[in-house]
């Protein structure tokens, strides 16, 4: 395109930018100048950016596929020439994107639609087009097949905006846009109207409304290749999608694919790949090495970025396989034979292969004799670069560079002696590596000169001896001769003498004769064998005094009477802090009790050990120890414990046993027993062993009694008697094993103070706590309480003077009610003086009391009497009777023993009744009730018994006196 060109499309473009609200997809062909619409109408078409169209004609509607309508009032451009149908931007756009700074989008298989249409008589034009952008479908670009098989056309696709679901789908087979019908036209093989199938043959819709456009075609056919469209609307939005078919009248070869570089021995995968692959049809792929079958998995992928079937075949490859054929054939379950297939010639890359050839044959000859070795490269990848022969690793010759043509390389051996014989090696070398073949080459020869090996010299006496015949010969010795100090002793084809126990007799110079299929060969040189014995009649000797004791010194000599070779040291058992003052002596100080046995060993190159000697030391008793015997794991007072007194050992065994308590002599014997063990029994145990050598004593046992609290005692601080508003400190002191866990406080009236402390603090003390006071402890194994202590509390001085005031106000008071007591009684006594008795009255007074007591009569005189009132049982009540006496009567018995009164005047009126009474209590008697309960009143009733005489005429009845005491 000239400049001219882009200068105008440029333009044009600058003007169709302003105004517009959305994209177009518009094709211009590359002449500036005006022509018909939809001539650059082709297989590309382009986006442009949103303000890139203006319109030809104001007032004009232009209606998009998606439903929007732009009005030209709506934009503010430059129209385009006026024309009957819009034109279309052709490849050349595309080309000036970057030089008119426009952001171009290529869609992808996009289709611009044309539409014109009459309304109301006037002509509008319509400009159809989709959003390029919005649309999207995902599947595989081609996909193949073959007559007879079924096409998988995975597909995903995505509506444009906020569509939810899919109208119409028309699949078209090698469709086209007809530019006159403003549609697209080909065969339909599949048309669905909302989404129901109207037509269906060969291909089937397995997809949704939202987003699967997934296809099926079975069977396919060869008119099938070409290309499939998939017509989408959805509301106004449509689409075309391209599908690519490649279908053939026979299926394709599948490929295999090779790893770059295959080498020997390394793991290496092979795949054999189709792009092909349909549910429904099932196929597989098989690996065939020349004529075998290998072992194989065959996989199938079906998704929207691929569709194939694959098979892996993994080996480890050697040098035979380089150059052979690999095969993946294509299988159908329903077929005879394979569908297709693909065959590669197998490049293993490997170290050269040798194979070396030998004359004579057998790589044998004799001294003398010549011999030749070829060395040929039968297979090498890539071809070799060198090639060397070597013996024991060392290069015979320079390395050869090799032609391609060259694959050998000879070495020849002429007069060879018995020291060419050997291993031979040919290496060859390319760029994997070299690789090494080998010959062992045999020079046969006789023995040449033998020595004689003796595998132990010198030899211990006893032991087994071999001698060997040392004569390198090829092939071996087949016959020995063995000399004894140059006397033959045997003839063998072995090569070895064995003495199975060889004595000082064997001792003495040893040679030997070899043979072979050659010759026999020289005698060999002489071997000393040499007998050696280890010290003979070896003993142990005491030199110290008998008997020994503990901590004595004692002395041991090790002796014996011959060697060979010579004693070079002694050896003790048991090994110790031991002094050897010479070699062979021995000194043991201060040796312990349990010393020995001993034994010595002289040594040279063995050892021989004389036999133990025992010391018999004698010691005081060892391991003394105290072993309980109780009923349980504790001891409880009142159970009944054994203690024994063991050792384990004494010398002499004659011994005596003995007892201490906290190191106090107890008494002697092997048992120390306890009936009924009490808490005073408690302590540390000693049990002592002696013997005649001494005396030893046992580890201390301690003996814990376990009893309930006893001897509970209150104790108080700072003492018994303290003066009110000090601190008193009461303390409750006991004996228990274990220790009290809970005390318990009461006092004088056996009452819990709820006190559960060892200690009972009182601050301050007041006088009301005054009293006897008693703790109570528990353990574990029971309950103890102490005896009461009685804790007095004085007043204070303060509280002293207050109650002396006290007591001086209340004595006063006394006083005075005392002498108002005299008065009143006085008063009382002027009463009684003016009341009479009746003449001859024999009046009596009585009470009858209500207790079941008996009481003694106030006073027994000769002018009273007594009366019993038999109501009370066994008691007696009185009721003592006073008459006045008169100078004429003459005293009687009364019936209650005592002496008559005189007798009453009864013409006297100044006579007086005294009765004698005894102040009631409460309930006292059983014929009087008080009128006031409270009021200590005495009662008492006069009888006035009728006797001689008349009665006095100012006295009838019975008379009452109360006297308030």
């Amino acid at each position: 395109m000239d400049v001219t060109s882009k200068t105008f499309l440029c333009s044009t473009i600058s003007t169709l930018r302003a105004g517009v609200s959305s994209a177009w997809r518009v094709c211009l062909g590359s002449d500036p100048s005006p022509v018909p619409l939809l001539s650059c109408l082709g297989t590309d078409s382009f986006l442009l950016p949103a303000s890139s169209l203006a319109f030809p004609t104001k007032g004009a509607a232009y209606q998009t596929d998606f439903g929007r309508s732009h009005r030209p009032e709506e934009i503010n451009s430059r129209l385009l020439p006026r024309r009957n149908s819009m034109h279309l931007l052709g490849a050349s756009l595309l080309l000036l994107g970057k030089d008119c700074g426009l952001g171009w989008h290529l869609g992808s298989r996009r289709t611009l639609e044309l539409e014109e249409e009459e309304r109301s008589g006037a002509e509008k034009k319509y400009l159809a087009f989709s959003d390029a952008e919005d649309w999207k479908f995902e599947h595989p670009g081609t996909l193949y097949a073959w007559e007879g098989a079924c096409i998988w056309i995975p597909c995903q696709y995505k509506l444009p905006g906020k569509r939810v679901s899919l109208d119409n789908l028309t699949v078209y087979h090698k469709y086209k846009y007809d530019d006159n019908a403003k549609a697209f036209s080909g065969n339909i093989l599949l048309q669905m109207a909302k989404m129901n199938k109207l037509s269906q043959g060969r291909i089937q819709f397995l997809g949704d409304s939202k987003s699967n456009c997934t296809l099926r075609i079975h069977p396919a056919k060869t008119e099938d290749n070409g290309i499939l469209g998939l017509r989408t609307t959805s509301g106004s939005e449509k689409w075309m999608e391209k599908i690519v078919l490649n279908v053939s009248k026979t299926a394709p070869a599948p490929r295999i694919q090779l790893p770059l570089e295959i080498r020997e021995f390394q793991e290496v995968t092979l795949t054999c790949l189709l792009n092909f692959s349909c549910y429904g049809y099932q196929t597989k792929l098989q690996w065939f090495l020349e004529s075998s079958q290998l072992p194989s998995n065959t996989s199938a992928s079906l998704t929207t970025k691929t569709v194939s079937t694959q098979s892996k075949l993994t080996m480890h490859p050697n040098w035979t396989h380089h150059g052979r054929n690999l095969t993946c054939q294509l299988w159908n379950d329903n077929a005879e034979g394979p569908l297709s297939y693909e065959t590669v010639q197998l490049d293993v890359k490997h170290t050269p292969k040798l194979e070396i050839e030998v004359s004579p044959t057998e790589a044998i000859v004799k001294e003398g004799m010549s011999v030749t070795m070829t060395c040929k490269i039968i297979s090498s990848n890539p071809e070799s670069s060198t090639i060397s022969w070597l013996k024991d690793g060392i290069p015979l010759t320079k390395q050869e560079t090799l032609q391609r043509e060259q694959k050998m390389l000879t070495l020849t051996l002429t007069s060879v002696t018995k020291d060419v014989g050997g291993e031979y090696h040919c290496e060859a070398r390319n760029e994997i590596g070299s690789e090494k073949s080998q010959v062992a080459l045999q020079v046969l020869y006789a023995p040449g000169p033998s020595r004689v090996q003796i595998n132990s010299s010198p030899a211990q006496e006893g032991t087994r001896v071999e001698l060997t015949c040392i004569a390198p010969a090829n092939p071996p010795s087949t016959d020995y001769t063995w000399y004894h100090n140059n006397t033959e002793i045997r003839r063998s084809t072995n090569k070895f003498f064995r003495i199975p126990k060889v004595s000082l007799s064997h001792a003495g110079k040893y040679s030997c004769l070899a043979k072979n299929s050659v010759g026999p060969g020289p005698m060999s040189q002489e071997a000393e064998l040499d007998i050696q014995y280890a010290p003979k009649e070896v003993t142990t000797v005491l030199q110290s005094p008998t008997p020994i004791r503990e901590g004595d010194n004692v002395t041991l000599t090790c002796n014996y009477t011959s060697s060979n070779p010579r004693v070079t040291r002694y050896e003790w058992s048991p090994q110790g802090l031991w002094n050897e003052l010479i070699p062979g002596v021995l000194m043991i100080q201060k040796v312990s009790w349990n010393a020995g046995p001993f034994t010595c060993a002289a040594c040279n190159s063995w050892c021989s050990w004389a036999s133990p000697v025992n010391l018999h030391i004698k010691y005081a008793p060892k391991g003394v120890k105290v072993l309980p015997i109780i009923p349980h794991s504790e001891i409880h007072s009142g159970d009944r414990i054994l203690l024994q007194c063991n050792f384990s050992s004494s010398h002499p065994t004659d011994v005596r046993f003995f007892w201490k308590k906290n190191g106090i002599l107890l008494k002697e014997g092997r048992e120390l027993s306890f009936d009924s063990i009490s808490p005073e029994d408690a302590g540390s145990y000693n049990c002592l062993v002696n013997n005649s050598v001494g005396q030893s004593t046992s580890e201390t046992q301690m003996l814990q009694v376990l009893y309930a609290p006893r001897r509970l005692r209150v104790s108080m601080s700072p003492k018994d008697s303290v003066t009110e508003g000090k601190d008193a400190v009461l303390t409750c002191e006991s004996d228990a094993n274990p220790p009290i866990s809970q005390y318990a406080w009461f006092d004088w009236n056996n009452q819990n103070l709820h006190h559960y402390d060892r200690m009972l603090r009182l601050d301050p003390v007041k006088v009301e706590h005054s009293g006897a006071y008693w703790c109570q402890g528990t353990n574990r194994l029971g309950v103890g309480q102490s005896p009461p202590s009685t804790l007095t509390v004085y007043y204070s001085s303060e509280t002293i003077s207050r109650r002396t005031a006290l007591g001086v106000g209340l004595c006063l008071a006394i006083l005075l009610l005392a002498i108002w007591g005299v008065k009143l009684h006085q008063s009382w006594k002027r009463i009684q003086s003016q009341q009479g008795l009746q003449e001859n009255s024999s009046g009596q007074s009585f009470f009858v009391r209500n207790k079941k007591i008996r009481r003694a009569p106030l006073s027994e005189g000769p002018h009273s009497m007594g009366c019993y009132n038999p109501v009370m049982e066994d008691s007696i009540s009185y009721a003592v009777l006073h008459f006045p006496v008169d100078e004429n009567d003459t005293p009687r018995i009364g019936d209650a023993g005592t002496s008559e009164v005189p007798r009453l005047s009864l013409n006297r009126d100044n006579s007086v009744t005294y009765s004698v009474v005894h102040k009631r209590q409460v309930g006292d008697y059983e014929n009087v009730t008080p009128d006031v309960p409270e009021d200590e009143e005495i009662h008492y009733s006069e009888l006035v018994h009728f006797g001689a005489g008349e009665r006095p005429l100012d006295h009838e009845g019975v008379e009452y006196v109360t006297l308030k005491h």
